[in-house]
């Protein structure tokens, strides 16, 4: 960690020589550590520290960015130069009013001194733990356990200045037997609130419930989905739809439908990186203070996020989502998305079901289908069940699924009151989501496992 101190006064004093009308620094840094395991055996551990300064330079409305990642003044200075250079070839940009303005933050508690400090030794112990449950089995534990402590801060020639310390605590792991596999995942701010052991029984209990899967047709049927695969649903969903980008581009199903029904009317989905819950910053990577924005509420749709140009483009007011610079051809996009949640248990829930399935997670999801349905086709992985009478009968065979989001989500018949936050695209990221009963799901092809 360099601080705030340290990085404000030497990122003045670079910018203090720019030849731009406007200036703009972006500085993330971050040390981060990585246990990867495989075969209930610890097989690699990774450490990155890393740091990254990202200018933008104005000059008569031409925008021209460049980035290091030395933190020395003479290389900075070299990004803040071919920042100008680049500026001056560019051509204008009439969508572009300024660089943000100074205002207040919210008071975030994003940093947690013990997460900060938690070393490769102390993961692995945690470790010993996952690999402890499946000791009385033939099964095996793999998967990944990380931990990082960064710092990010925008400052620009209008008088910006803001700075935030983060922590971040992620683990998933997988139980694999000879013919099922079971799946569980956390994360925090704080690697105290990961419950590994807990999370290891219940990859282990998947595992275990999911033997000798049953072969299923395809079809259409009534599904629970658990947090993790609503995450990997949440994933394309964001790209294709809650971002400024496909909005304007009228790519997504929200385009043209602001204010009408597109979901049912116990769905409501917003981002809020103020949450308690959520890691997210109070800030953007332009120095805007994020805002809770509604994208879906009671069904009806609501908006999406903007940055500084796409809202100037809309005639608002930025919501505080711009990305760093070397994403800002994607617009904007949400970073903590979550859920308004429901008033069931997991085993109320799966008790209302009559007959159908459990999905305990997604993989390989393609969204381009056709994104004005949010038409979507994916897998299901580490734990696909059936459910009869209530009750949970037994592993299946992983199926294929091909269906609308908008369809599905039109279709929910009851959430959990609690919620799991699901790792999204970085330590700052996260999706807080519910499980869900779904009445109709369609499911459109097989494996033989």
């Amino acid at each position: 960690m360099i601080g705030q101190d340290k990085i404000f006064a030497t990122i003045e004093k670079v910018m203090a020589s720019s030849k731009g009308d406007q200036t703009e620094a972006v500085f993330t840094g971050s040390n981060s550590g990585l246990t990867r395991y495989a075969n209930s055996f610890v097989h690699q551990n990774v450490a990155v520290e890393n740091s990254k300064v990202s200018f933008k330079v104005v000059v008569d409305q031409k925008i021209g960015t460049a980035s290091c990642n030395s933190f020395t003044v003479t290389d900075l200075r070299k990004a803040l130069r071919a920042a100008f250079d680049i500026a001056k070839r560019q051509k204008p940009n009439p969508d572009f009013d300024g660089l943000a303005k100074p205002s207040k933050y919210a008071e975030t508690e994003t940093f947690d001194q013990k997460t900060a400090k938690f070393t490769p030794k102390q993961r692995a112990t945690k470790l010993k733990r996952v690999f402890s449950k499946v000791a009385k089995y033939d099964y095996e534990m793999a998967g990944a356990f990380a931990t990082e402590e960064g710092e990010i801060a925008v400052l620009n020639s209008n008088g910006v200045r803001c700075y935030q310390p983060y922590t971040s605590a992620s683990i998933n792991t997988i139980a694999t037997g000879e013919n099922s596999s079971g799946y569980a995942s956390g994360m925090s701010k704080k690697v105290d609130d990961i419950d590994v052991s807990g999370l290891a029984t219940v990859a282990v209990k998947k595992c275990r419930k999911s033997r000798n899967p049953k072969d299923i047709k395809p079809g259409t049927y009534e599904v629970i989905l658990e947090p993790a695969a609503i995450g990997e649903l949440f994933e394309w969903m964001n790209f294709i739809a809650f971002g400024s980008k496909a909005f304007e581009e009228k790519s997504s199903f929200l385009a043209d439908r602001i204010g009408e029904r597109v979901m049912g009317e116990n769905i409501s989905i917003y981002d809020d990186a103020l949450d308690p819950s959520s890691p997210g910053i109070p800030f953007d990577f332009e120095g805007v203070p994020k805002k809770r924005v509604d994208l879906v509420k009671n069904g009806i749709a609501t908006g999406v996020v903007h940055n500084i140009i796409s809202a100037k483009r809309a005639g608002i007011q930025s919501t505080g989502h711009g990305l760093p610079p070397e994403y800002s051809a994607e617009g904007a996009l949400p970073a903590n998305i979550a859920m308004v949640p429901g008033d069931k248990t997991l085993d109320e829930l799966i008790g209302e079901v009559e007959n159908g399935l459990l999905v305990t997670r997604f993989h390989y999801i393609n969204g381009f289908l056709d994104p004005r349905v949010a038409m979507m086709t994916g897998m299901t992985r580490d734990g696909l069940f059936r459910i009869k009478g209530g009750k949970l009968r037994g592993g299946v065979k992983n199926l294929r699924f091909t269906d609308s989001m908008m369809d599905v989500f039109s279709n929910v018949l009851g959430m959990t009151s609690d919620r799991s936050a699901i790792p999204a695209w970085g330590a700052t990221s996260s999706f807080y989501l519910p499980a869900m009963r779904v009445g109709k799901f369609k499911f459109t092809g097989k494996t033989d496992f």
